[in-house]
C-alpha cells in the first residue's frame, strides 16, 4: 500500500511535536543502517519490541522508507531517555506498561509474543476508534481524584493504551518527515531554491509533493 494512503486509513493526517536543536541532532544520529540486534537505553527490551512493531504498523516500508528503515524505534527511545523531562518520560513508561497490559488482555499473551497483525489490530482498535469510543478511552470511569494521587495508582489499560499510541503516532511521523533520507529523496527538495511563488499550486511546483524545509 501506498504511503500516503497508509497514513490516511489509519487517521494520521496531523501530530504536532515541539522540537529543539538537540531533537533535530539526536534524530540525524539516528540514520545510520538499521540496528536488528537494537537493544533499547530507555525501555525495557519488551517495551521496545512493542515499539519497533507499532511503529512498523504505521510506518511500513514500502515505495518509501519505513519507520526500521530510518531508525525511528532507536530515535523515540533515545529523546526518552536524553531530551524528554522526568514528568513526561514516566508518563511515556506509564503509557507504556498500561498498553503493554492492554495487549496482553486483548490476545491472552505479552507484546513481546505478538505478532504483526496482533499489532495492527490494537492499534485501529484505539486509533481509528469513533469520537465516542476515544471519549470513553480518555475516561476515568470510576477512578477518583483521591484514587489518581494515590501513589500505588496504576493508568487504566484504555486510557494508556490510548495515549501510547497517540504520542508514538506524533513522534514517529515527525521523524519520518524530518529525517534526512524522507526529506532529500521522497519530498520535494530543492537545496537551492530560485524564484519566490508565495501562491503556486503544488501540483505543479512540486509534482504533489510537500516540500523539504
Amino acid at each position: 500500500m501506498k504511503r500516503r494512503q497508509a497514513l490516511k486509513n489509519i487517521g494520521l493526517g496531523a501530530g504536532l511535536f515541539v522540537i529543539g536543536p538537540s531533537t533535530l541532532s539526536l534524530l540525524q544520529s539516528c540514520k545510520s543502517e538499521p540496528e536488528y540486534d537494537w537493544q533499547p537505553v530507555f525501555l525495557t527490551a519488551s517495551h521496545g519490541y512493542a515499539l519497533k512493531k507499532v511503529l512498523n504498523v504505521i510506518l511500513p516500508s514500502s515505495d518509501t522508507p519505513g519507520a526500521s528503515d530510518l531508525n525511528i524505534p532507536q530515535f523515540i527511545d533515545a529523546y526518552m531517555d536524553k531530551v524528554e523531562d522526568l514528568e513526561r518520560r514516566e508518563k511515556f513508561q506509564e503509557s507504556a506498561d498500561a498498553f503493554a497490559r492492554a495487549f496482553k488482555e486483548e490476545f491472552d499473551k505479552e507484546q513481546e509474543e505478538g505478532k504483526d497483525e496482533d499489532f495492527e489490530n490494537l492499534i485501529k482498535k484505539y486509533l481509528k476508534a469513533t469520537p465516542a469510543q476515544r471519549e470513553k478511552f480518555v475516561r476515568r470511569n470510576t477512578e477518583t481524584q483521591d484514587a489518581i494521587r494515590d501513589p500505588e495508582y496504576v493508568m487504566n489499560n484504555d486510557k494508556g493504551a490510548y495515549a501510547y499510541l497517540t504520542t508514538v503516532r506524533n513522534m514517529g511521523i515527525w521523524a519520518w518527515k524530518n529525517s534526512e533520507e524522507v526529506g532529500e529523496n521522497v519530498m520535494w527538495y530543492d537545496p537551492i531554491p530560485g524564484q519566490y511563488i508565495p501562491c503556486g499550486p503544488v501540483d505543479e511546483l512540486g509534482q504533489g509533493k510537500a516540500m523539504s524545509l
